[in-house]
C-alpha cells in the first residue's frame, strides 16, 4: 500500500473531458468523510486521476483514506500556508481592512501543496480564521478561489468532503459541480441538516442532489428517511457496520476493511453521477 505523503508532482490528463466533480456533505458524524473516501479510492483503483479536497475544518478525510497518524501529522493545511496566501492575495492574513486581490492565482496549488496517497492527490483546506462573521478576508478569498479552480479548471475527478454547509461553494462553481451527495442517517437532526443543505445549495444554483442513507439498522430506518425526505433521490442505503467503526478505530482505509460493503456502495453512487 502506498503511503507516500510527499507533495505530488504535476500531472496532466491526456485528452477527454473533465472528470466528475462531487461535493459530499452532511451533519457531523453521519459518515460523509467515509463516503467521500470510498468514492475517491474507488475512482483511484479504476486507474483514474483523483483530487480529494478536505474542506471540513474537522479534517477527517486523510484518516478515512487510511493515511497513518504519523504521516497525517506532516500534512500542512492550505489555511496555514500563510506565506502563500499573503503572496497571492497581496495582504497580511491577520491585517483586516486592507485592500487585497479578490482573484488570487491558485492554478498551481493542487500540484505544489497536494499530497499523494494511493494515487489520490489530497488537499486539506483547514479551518479559516476570519476577522468577523462572513468577512471577505484574504484566507477565505483564497480558499474560495482554490475551490473554484479545482471545480472549473482541473481535469481530474474531484471529490470534496465539505462541512455541514456549502461555505466554500459559490455561484461561480455551481456550473461545474455535477452533484451534491448528502449523507444522512435515521435521526431528526441529520434530516434537518440535510434539508438545510438542500435549501442553501439550491439558493446558489446547485440542481442535482443524491442522498446516501447511513447507519441503517433495518426497514424502519430506511422508511423513516424516505418519509422524512420525500421525493429525494437515494443513491444507496448503507447498513450500520461495526467493520466501518473498526476501520476508523484502526486508522485504515475504509475499502481495505472486509465486510463494509463500501466498494459496492461507491460503485452504486458513481453509476448514477
Amino acid at each position: 500500500m502506498d503511503f507516500n505523503l510527499t507533495p505530488s508532482a504535476p500531472s496532466a490528463r491526456e485528452g477527454g473531458g473533465k472528470g466528475a466533480k462531487v461535493a459530499v456533505c452532511g451533519k457531523g458524524g453521519v459518515g460523509k468523510s467515509t463516503i467521500a473516501a470510498a468514492l475517491a479510492l474507488t475512482l483511484s483503483r479504476r486507474g483514474e486521476e483523483v483530487l480529494a479536497l478536505d474542506a471540513d475544518p474537522d479534517a477527517n478525510l486523510a484518516s478515512a483514506l487510511g493515511v497513518p497518524h504519523a504521516l497525517r501529522a506532516s500534512i500542512v493545511p492550505i489555511a496555514r500556508q500563510i506565506a502563500l496566501i499573503e503572496e497571492r492575495t497581496g495582504a497580511t492574513v491577520d491585517n483586516y481592512g486592507k485592500v487585497f486581490k479578490l482573484n488570487p492565482d491558485v492554478k498551481d496549488v493542487a500540484e505544489r501543496f497536494g499530497y499523494c496517497h494511493n494515487g489520490i492527490n489530497l488537499l486539506v483546506l483547514g479551518a479559516i480564521q476570519q476577522g468577523g462573521g462572513g468577512c471577505a478576508c484574504p484566507a477565505s478569498t483564497f480558499a474560495r478561489a482554490l475551490v473554484t479552480d479545482l471545480v472549473l479548471y482541473k481535469n481530474q475527478h474531484l471529490i470534496m468532503d465539505m462541512e455541514a454547509g456549502v461555505e466554500h461553494l459559490g455561484r461561480a462553481t455551481t456550473q461545474g459541480v455535477d452533484v451534491l451527495v448528502i449523507v444522512t442517517e435515521p435521526g431528526q437532526r441529520a434530516v434537518d441538516c440535510a434539508q438545510s443543505v438542500v435549501k442553501m445549495a439550491s439558493e446558489i444554483g446547485i440542481q442535482r442532489f443524491l442522498f446516501v442513507g447511513n447507519k441503517i439498522a433495518g426497514e424502519e430506518d430506511e422508511a423513516f428517511l424516505k418519509n422524512a425526505l420525500p421525493g429525494c433521490e437515494f443513491a444507496a442505503m448503507l447498513s450500520f457496520s461495526d467493520s466501518i467503526r473498526q476501520a476508523d478505530r484502526d486508522g485504515v482505509s475504509v475499502l481495505d476493511t472486509p465486510g463494509t460493503g463500501l466498494y459496492e456502495i461507491a460503485e452504486e453512487i458513481l453509476a448514477v453521477i
